[in-house]
């Protein structure tokens, strides 16, 4: 079966299965994915969840903090799907299937995607617990989601990524933020692809080529959205300082121990940001 038609067939079982038709779609990361429905902020209304092996081709999740769910809601009024938990390159999937989520969103109408992470904090000024918007990003995966034959129904050949993450949503969401009173750190997210843990050197690298966080995911998401017309906002929750900063090894139980914590505030965030964007 071709790709399209797996993705159509994922998206006549989730539309069987929900009366939702999201306008915005939001993938939690690593230690988050409960940050939606466990905040106890006011402004959401649950309709309904889909466990990913119940959905046709949907890549299942098999990294810690990424339970494998979808869920349906309505956040101040804007109709949602959420997911909870992403899978990676690094577990061994194709970027087809990395991005698959992704293409079933936009398909069934997401024309704006949040897109959260755990990182490692590449610039010394960005603390463990921080949150971050990202505004740009250097994709060192060693891919591209879109290498391939193009579907032009989809997107363009060379689709532009200039403004790969939504200028507008940035603004906006620092503005969120401050009303919430969290702070929000802004910077260039840096991906590679994983599984093991970056190296000091590698560290160095990618500081001197901007980057302020780093991680093993969100790009090709990024990319597959833009590629159709979807809106990006990316947070990145910085979970550790990077390899060498300090002279601490890192742990996935640290990455999920620091979400943890902070998944709160990035709820906070998400919920105020849609409930003023008027998306």
């Amino acid at each position: 079966m071709y790709y399209d038609e797996k993705v159509a067939e994922a998206k006549s079982y989730i539309e069987k299965n929900t009366s939702v038709r999201p306008r915005v779609g939001v993938i939690l990361g690593s230690g988050l994915g409960n940050t939606i429905r466990n905040n106890g902020l006011p402004g959401a209304v649950f309709r309904g969840e889909i466990r990913y092996e119940d959905i046709p081709y949907w890549p299942h999740s098999t990294a810690p903090g990424h339970a494998g769910v979808l869920l349906f809601a309505e956040i101040h009024g804007v109709p949602a799907v959420v997911m909870q938990g992403r899978v990676h390159y690094y577990e061994g999937y194709t970027m087809e299937e990395v991005t698959f989520p992704t293409r079933v969103l936009g398909e069934m109408g997401v024309k704006t995607l949040i897109v959260t992470n755990a990182s490692g904090a590449v610039n010394e000024n960005i603390l463990p617990g921080t949150i971050a918007v990202i505004k740009d990003h250097i994709n060192m995966m060693g891919t591209n989601p879109l290498i391939g034959v193009n579907n032009d129904k989809w997107g363009v050949r060379f689709p532009d990524m200039t403004y790969a993450y939504d200028r507008e949503y940035i603004e906006s969401v620092k503005i969120a933020a401050k009303k919430e009173g969290i702070e929000l750190a802004e910077g260039v997210y840096f991906a590679m692809s994983g599984p093991s843990y970056e190296t000091p050197a590698e560290i160095r690298m990618a500081r001197l080529l901007g980057a302020d966080l780093i991680g093993m995911s969100t790009v090709p998401e990024v990319i597959v959205a833009n590629h159709m017309g979807i809106d990006v906002l990316c947070l990145s929750c910085a979970a550790n300082a990077a390899a060498g900063i300090t002279e601490n090894r890192l742990s996935s139980d640290e990455v999920i121990e620091t979400m943890n914590k902070v998944a709160e505030k990035l709820a906070k965030i998400i919920f105020r940001f849609i409930k003023e964007s008027k998306l």
